[in-house]
């Protein structure tokens, strides 16, 4: 079996060093690939918004607020008279934000 010839530990270090400054490189040029692309197209999924509020959204389970909302008009879309009792992470029912995630558990049917 043939033995591959020994070299410099000088010159094994130059070439680790410079593949690591070509991969780094190449790290970069895909960052900016990535960041060039276009964004997707409109998707026809998206439900509308009227008014700043979102137009017929499902009340699951667990409810992510939209913009606009408030306790009141999801308690009233979703038949859940007691959002805030069942939300103990909610301790000023004014203070509700896009965003934030509540339970619901309706008390009627929709």
């Amino acid at each position: 079996m043939a033995s591959l010839p020994k070299r410099p530990l000088a010159t094994v270090i130059s070439i680790a060093d410079t593949a690591s400054w070509y991969c780094a490189l190449a790290i970069v040029a895909l960052i900016l690939l990535s960041s060039l692309q276009e964004s997707p197209a409109v998707d026809d999924t998206i439900e509308p918004v009227r008014g700043g509020k979102l137009v017929s959204r499902p009340c699951d389970e667990i409810y992510v607020v939209g913009e606009g909302e408030t306790l009141h008009t999801i308690s009233d879309k979703c038949g859940d008279p007691f959002i805030v009792e069942q939300n103990p992470h909610i301790h000023d029912p004014d203070d509700v934000f896009p965003g934030l995630v509540i339970k619901i558990t309706p008390s009627k049917p929709r």
